[in-house]
């Protein structure tokens, strides 16, 4: 039935937005270095735009400390650029292709500061999946005024589809919760 794929693709929505939120977590760094702090910068070079993981190699070399292999030498300024750029707390290191970040002790106040990031990239999570919820409920109401399905189906209906939204918004508070923790104990 109709109704049945609408949920399942609402579900399925629900879950990228959940994931999406989970990767917004992990450039947050806890003072820890992580490939994923970087590798997602977007770098102007070639002529286009692209990820840093598409144009280079990134490892950890030991705990607080980056390593990013450029395949090319003329992509290390633009690298080295994109890094500062970001605003991350990384000062990039060259020689010839190899660049190093050494990851910073974090203050409490670089905590909280963090905190407040992913309390607002969890928010952001939260938003979009209530933009899914409008827009299924909105598709529902249409169908119950063009009477493919009955007041009682739409109740049911709204019913379920609020039940995906909590358990959505859970998750990501779930995530949240973690982050945090993450962030206060290194």
């Amino acid at each position: 039935m109709e109704i049945d794929k609408i949920l399942k693709q609402l579900k399925a929505a629900m879950d990228k937005a959940i994931i999406h939120t989970q990767e917004e977590f992990s450039s947050l760094h806890g003072g820890k270095a992580s490939p994923s702090m970087v590798e997602n910068l977007s770098i102007d070079v070639y002529g286009s735009t692209m990820r840093l993981r598409d144009i280079a190699a990134v490892t950890t070399a030991d705990v607080r400390t980056l390593q990013i292999q450029a395949w090319d030498k003329s992509s290390v300024q633009p690298i080295e650029k994109a890094i500062i750029n970001a605003n991350i707390g990384l000062i990039p290191v060259s020689q010839n292709t190899l660049i190093r970040c050494t990851v910073p002790e974090m203050s409490g106040e670089r905590r909280n500061e963090l905190i407040k990031v992913a309390n607002t990239m969890a928010e952001e999570g939260r938003v979009a999946i209530r933009s899914l919820r409008r827009d299924a409920l909105e598709i529902f109401k249409k169908f119950q005024k063009e009477g493919a399905i009955s007041e009682d189906d739409l109740k049911r209906i709204e019913k379920d589809v609020q039940k995906l939204t909590d358990n959505a918004n859970s998750d990501i508070q779930k995530l949240l919760e973690a982050k945090k923790k993450d962030l206060l104990r290194i």
